[in-house]
């Protein structure tokens, strides 16, 4: 399943509870369709280049949010439902290319290098009990009098 994030961009009128019920209702959408949503992120009041005709107004300000997934190829026709929805602005579904996660992170050896993390040791020279700052820390009966 490829990732993808989902921005989207309500009205500046619409309440805290109304914003979380649709980004609930967007994810529990992507999970009943054998998704996963990794991320929400609320990334604030935007101030927005133009503004956005609806039917109760002409916006300017908005409250921009990210939902970031890892769904079926085809939740971008899913997600039209999202067009009838009052409370938005606008929607953007965004796939993200060249993402590599897991044991493809790090390519054909990375096999190998997992198995080399598991062999690191302390060098045997070094001491943990042995400090060689010990004088820096040491308080003269002098000073505390």
């Amino acid at each position: 399943m490829p990732p993808y994030d989902c921005m989207l961009l309500f009205k500046p009128n619409v309440r805290k509870e109304a914003l979380i019920d649709l980004v609930s209702r967007v994810g529990k959408h992507v999970c009943r369709r054998n998704g996963v949503v990794t991320s929400v992120k609320s990334l604030g009041d935007v101030q927005l280049g133009y503004g956005i005709k609806k039917l109760d107004g002409r916006f300017y300000q908005g409250h921009l949010m990210q939902l970031s997934m890892m769904a079926t190829p085809d939740i971008n026709k899913e997600l039209h439902y999202l067009n009838k929805e009052d409370r938005l602005l606008r929607w953007l579904l965004v796939k993200q290319r060249n993402v590599n996660f897991g044991l493809d992170f790090f390519g054909d050896d990375g096999r190998l290098e997992l198995s080399r993390l598991s062999q690191i040791r302390k060098p045997e020279d070094e001491d943990d009990d042995e400090d060689e700052d010990n004088d820096e820390y040491e308080v003269d009966e002098e000073e505390q009098n």
